[in-house]
């Protein structure tokens, strides 16, 4: 379970010659149990800062995150392993030139250093791309894949750590129709727990449960179709 008690997010900001306190999120209080849940909202509503809360990439200016009860302060390594997470572009966390190079990496934190070493890893993460369609990628370079053949090698490489939570941050800005369809195909097959948010209003609408986010607090809780209802009246 994720929860979120009395949260608050503030960042300095230049105001001339002067340094004040931007909010960012305030008077946040979550318990997210569901296994797939959406956030949605305007840009600049605080989406982002919410979901990089969840793994620690950003902590709490007051109150707590915790992770099945590892707090993302004092636990960040604990939770980081539990909580994978899904940049809007797959270039920014795909760093090896080729997929079965970036999955092998991941395995080095999983996989026992005497257990076959990168020869070992490479076949796992063979194994990995061949079970997701993508083992004729393996070695082709990451920039001459596809829009949607870099964020499905970038959710692989996530995966490979095995985290019980998945986050991800508007993953079908940057696809095509085909590809975003073949997206929400495997998260709706995934058994972890998901926290995704997104613009793509269709995308989410199978989900269990939606929030939405405006001026950095959450205005509506609750099914997709409603909250899509809200945040469109808020739109208007």
């Amino acid at each position: 379970m994720i929860r979120l008690a009395g949260v608050r997010v503030d960042v300095p900001v230049f105001s001339g010659r002067d340094v004040i306190e931007k909010t960012l999120l305030a008077d946040i209080d979550l318990s997210l149990t569901e296994r797939r849940i959406a956030v949605i909202g305007a840009n600049g509503s605080g989406k982002s800062t919410l979901l990089r809360l969840l793994n620690g990439l950003i902590e709490p200016t007051q109150g707590t995150v915790a992770v099945d009860g590892l707090d993302t302060v004092r636990d960040g390594k604990q939770v980081r392993q539990r909580v994978g997470f899904i940049f809007t572009d797959p270039l920014s966390q795909l760093v090896m030139s080729t997929p079965i190079e970036d999955i092998e990496l991941s395995l080095r934190r999983r996989m026992a250093a005497g257990r076959g070493g990168r020869r070992a890893r490479e076949a796992a993460a063979y194994a990995l791309l061949e079970a997701r369609g993508l083992a004729h990628l393996a070695r082709q370079s990451i920039y001459d894949l596809s829009g949607g053949e870099r964020q499905l090698v970038a959710l692989a490489t996530v995966l490979a750590v095995e985290p019980a939570v998945l986050v991800a941050d508007e993953p079908t800005t940057l696809l095509d129709l085909r590809n975003r369809e073949m997206l929400r195909h495997v998260f709706a097959d995934l058994d972890q727990q998901l926290v995704v948010s997104s613009h793509d209003l269709d995308f989410i609408a199978d989900f269990d449960r939606a929030l939405v986010l405006d001026a950095g607090r959450i205005v509506f809780d609750g099914a997709p179709d409603p909250a899509v209802a809200h945040y469109r009246g808020l739109m208007v």
